[in-house]
């Protein structure tokens, strides 16, 4: 079985080395592209805290941490890997947060500012033209940000700290998946028409919106997505 392992640089602050080590971890992980390859990815105690220039306690705990989270999982007598979800589990994922950015985007309506609302619309100034073949990339960061903001902007803390852990694993399938089957040009659409019930104040309508979109994702997956299988 092919491994590969991340690649990190030293930690150089003395403080809260567990919680440096935690974020470095997670940070890697997610631009590790897990989804794009097959390859097993093994993260050794040992080495990593080598290459951070600490012990190896706070990496251990750093670890535990990411486990309880999901993104990484102990295989006895063989190590610690970088868990590459099910179908099944990212369709479970993508359903609630299509539940939590519905409810975000009914108290954008009720609480957000007018200021607030213009910056989702400000995000995709270059993109609707749909000319934007050559900038995927760059689409994919703005897609991520603008799902990220939905959140942020409603206001309401423990649905913003509900939301935290499963945007990370949401944002490396997202960032896979939007060069699929022509879903940029379809999720500009989508995003024009949300942003649109937003500025109208339209809550049922952005509300319904944005849980369709999110939905749309869960039935790409479930249809086309077999390397997940």
């Amino acid at each position: 079985m092919s491994e590969s392992r991340v690649v990190v640089g030293p930690i150089d602050s003395p403080e809260t080395f567990k919680d440096k080590a935690y974020t470095a971890l997670r940070n890697v992980i997610v631009a590790s592209d897990v989804y794009r390859s097959r390859t097993d990815i093994r993260l050794d105690e040992r080495q990593l805290a080598h290459d951070f220039g600490i012990s190896r306690t706070p990496v251990r705990e750093a670890m535990a941490q990411l486990e309880r989270e999901g993104f990484v999982r102990s295989v006895p007598r063989r190590g610690i890997y970088v868990v590459r979800k099910t179908k099944e589990e990212v369709i479970q994922m993508i359903t609630a947060w299509a539940a939590l950015e519905s409810m975000a985007a009914r108290l954008i309506t009720e609480r957000a500012s007018d200021a607030d609302i213009a910056g989702l619309r400000r995000m995709f100034a270059t993109f609707e033209d749909d000319k934007l073949h050559a900038k995927l990339d760059e689409y994919s960061e703005v897609n991520i940000t603008f799902h990220q903001t939905i959140i942020e902007l409603s206001g309401n803390n423990v649905l913003i700290q509900l939301a935290e852990n499963l945007f990370t694993h949401m944002r490396m399938i997202r960032g896979k998946t939007i060069s699929e089957d022509d879903r940029v040009v379809r999720s500009i659409h989508d995003h024009m028409n949300i942003i649109q019930a937003l500025e109208a104040r339209d809550t049922e309508r952005a509300e319904d919106l944005v849980r369709q979109h999110a939905l749309g994702l869960a039935a790409h997956v479930a249809k086309h997505v077999d390397y997940l299988d």
